[in-house]
């Protein structure tokens, strides 16, 4: 669309946002959704002799939908600078900016196998943004003066999801002292951070109808952490693994409990927050499955498989139905209003 001759920068900037979609940072769930789906049928196919079409063809599609969703979230700094900012500063919204880095870094171990050089820069592009992102959003966190009902596992996305994925793609890169620092950072960011959602979710208000699909989040540490205790050589029917594994398979039940509750919000694209942990608990347990002494976890990895491919065909049989009827885009979460002195720095 081209503005009027003589119209003012603003008003510009307003034609061109009317022509552009304005999309959340939280799209960049559904790339961790289908990369990771593509990641366990790549494990299933070592251990079952599964298709390999179907995993590479998955990873495939959630390339795509990467470079769109960057595309028009980039654009959305250009456009509509003013909601970027609102968004950057929201107490919750803000942390899904932190899958951009987290997005592109599964997307560099898609293509790994294809092209080395370009998965490479990816990976460092995609640690670079996580790390920063991570650092300013945690400054932001201890200035303080937040509410409770801004208190929702999206705290860990930043650095706990993060930095697990920062793990597991420098493993695959053979940059294993990297890993090793990220897997650290990681883990301790998850014990700390798990200690303060729980404190809220015990003791706090109910979260907001809207807010609770970001309880998804919650199964991703244990699962994903697995992944990347793994990628670091780690014993797969070790009792670290198993652990992992066991806590994730703990919170996917409890999630199931919770379901009729966090379904009073309705059908939206935040249930995208379920879909990493889902796939990255199906991965591990095809992975604990491989090492061949674990009985138990042998028999219920195809029920896991079969779940997490059932949620993410789920999910994007429900995101282009909502795409169709105009409804994908949601306005952000309301939250009470901060102190004013909040309101002048960056997000807490």
């Amino acid at each position: 669309m081209r503005a009027a001759p003589g119209a003012r920068p603003e008003e510009t900037a307003m034609s061109r946002a009317a022509s552009i979609p304005i999309i959340p940072a939280s799209f960049f769930g559904m790339v961790l959704g289908l990369v990771g789906l593509g990641t366990a049928w790549r494990a299933a196919a070592q251990l079952w002799g599964a298709p390999a079409v179907i995993g590479e063809s998955v990873m495939l599609l959630g390339v795509v939908v990467w470079a769109v969703v960057l595309v028009l979230y980039a654009a959305k700094w250009f456009v509509a600078r003013g909601l970027a900012i609102d968004e950057a500063r929201h107490a919750v919204q803000c942390c899904f900016i932190g899958l951009a880095g987290v997005a592109t870094l599964l997307v560099a171990l898609a293509a790994l196998p294809y092209a080395r050089p370009l998965a490479f820069v990816l990976f460092g592009l995609g640690a670079l943004f996580t790390l920063g992102f991570a650092v300013w959003r945690t400054g932001g966190l201890w200035h303080g003066d937040r509410e409770a009902a801004a208190t929702t596992p999206v705290l860990y996305l930043p650095t706990v999801a993060g930095g697990f994925v920062t793990a597991t793609a420098a493993s695959a890169f053979g940059l294993r002292d990297v890993a090793q620092l990220a897997f650290g950072a990681a883990l301790l960011s998850w014990l700390a951070i798990e200690s303060v959602l729980l404190h809220r979710f015990y003791t706090a208000p109910r979260l907001s109808a809207a807010l609770r699909p970001t309880l998804g989040i919650q199964l991703a540490p244990p699962a994903v952490g697995g992944v990347a205790w793994l990628s670091l050589g780690g014993d797969p029917g070790g009792v670290v693994a198993l652990g992992l594994l066991g806590y994730a398979l703990l919170q996917a039940l409890v999630l199931l409990r919770l379901l009729p509750f966090i379904r009073e919000h309705g059908v939206s694209a935040g249930y995208w927050a379920f879909s990493f942990g889902a796939t990255a608990l199906a991965t591990l347990s095809l992975r604990v499955a491989a090492s061949g002494t674990t009985p138990f976890v042998t028999g219920l990895a195809p029920l896991i498989f079969v779940a997490a491919n059932v949620l993410v065909v789920g999910l994007a049989v429900g995101t282009l139905r909502l795409l169709l009827a105009g409804k994908l885009i949601a306005p952000a979460a309301p939250l009470p209003q901060p102190a004013p002195a909040a309101t002048l720095g960056p997000a807490h």
